[in-house]
């Protein structure tokens, strides 16, 4: 069987690049890069400020989960699955639980564990997904059930076209993640391809999940407290906090996101590891972390 060792030849600035990356590293043998170096600056340390921010994330994130509960269980009479408005009261709490706090805290996870191996971290980046997906779930199931027997029409209202439009995004979003990144057989071009959509939609997700929710408090309330709410009536001055925690949570998420010292560092036997073809042969790099 005859072999083409024209596909074997590396480019001679690919070479040299590779071996400068090498001993940049301090990997005077390539064989030292498949180890996980523990002295790496990235396994020991997190950029200036980023455990602050992203404690303030979830400080935010809790909290909107909790007024929404105390909304809800306080000012609308708590929770049932009966058909009544109790019912009702799930929708809400699911959809900040899940589609805002639980997403915010996937899309994460790239930012928090930096010296964790990556595919431990899309795992666990997708598991959360999911567990969001489900909560979401529940949280349609109850507002769908509960216009059923009141007799309420469906997806009439902005909020509602908003509601559906995200929900159906994440549900593509996380399926496409999964094919993509965690499933064999994908090559890396397409990967290194769809990585940079995966990541904007996932922030553009995640805007619309709280612009949503604050098409949604404000349907409520004037649903709810028509008569007084130009009062300045304590449900919804509550109401009208929740929103600006929400868009101060999203906004956060955001900046962490999007700082370029924030963002999980190449690990070399990572690099080494996922070094393919193309890499070799045109000198260009592998894709990064999202």
């Amino acid at each position: 069987m005859s072999t083409n060792w024209s596909l074997f030849t590396i480019d001679k600035k690919a070479y040299t690049r590779i071996l400068h990356e090498l001993r940049a590293n301090r990997c005077d043998q390539p064989l030292q890069c498949l180890q996980p170096m523990a002295d790496s600056p990235a396994a020991q340390h997190s950029p200036a400020g980023l455990p602050w921010y992203v404690a303030g994330s979830q400080l935010l994130g809790l909290t909107c989960v909790v007024i929404t509960g105390v909304w809800m269980g306080h000012y609308r009479g708590g929770y049932a699955w009966d058909g009544s408005s109790q019912e009702f009261n799930v929708h809400p709490l699911c959809m900040v639980l899940g589609l805002v706090f639980l997403y915010g805290d996937a899309i994460l996870m790239y930012r928090v564990f930096r010296s964790e191996s990556k595919r431990s971290i899309k795992i666990l980046h997708a598991a959360l997904h999911f567990i969001a997906l489900i909560i979401s779930v529940v949280g349609f199931v109850a507002v769908f059930d509960f216009h059923a027997k009141a007799k309420i029409p469906d997806m009439y209202s902005l909020h509602s076209w908003c509601g559906m439009l995200t929900f159906v995004l994440f549900c593509t979003q996380w399926l496409m993640g999964l094919s993509f990144f965690l499933f064999p057989g994908v090559s890396p071009w397409l990967r290194s391809r769809y990585l940079s959509l995966h990541v904007f939609f996932g922030l553009a997700l995640l805007a619309l999940a709280v612009a949503t929710c604050l098409l949604g408090i404000t349907e409520k309330l004037l649903f709810s407290i028509t008569s007084t709410y130009s009062r300045f009536e304590p449900e919804g001055v509550l109401a009208n906090t929740l929103g600006l925690l929400l868009v101060g949570f999203g906004v956060l998420v955001g900046y962490i996101l999007t700082r370029e010292e924030f963002r999980r560092p190449p690990h070399p036997e990572e690099e080494a590891l996922s070094m393919h073809f193309k890499t070799l042969t045109e000198g260009e790099s592998s894709p990064s972390s999202p």
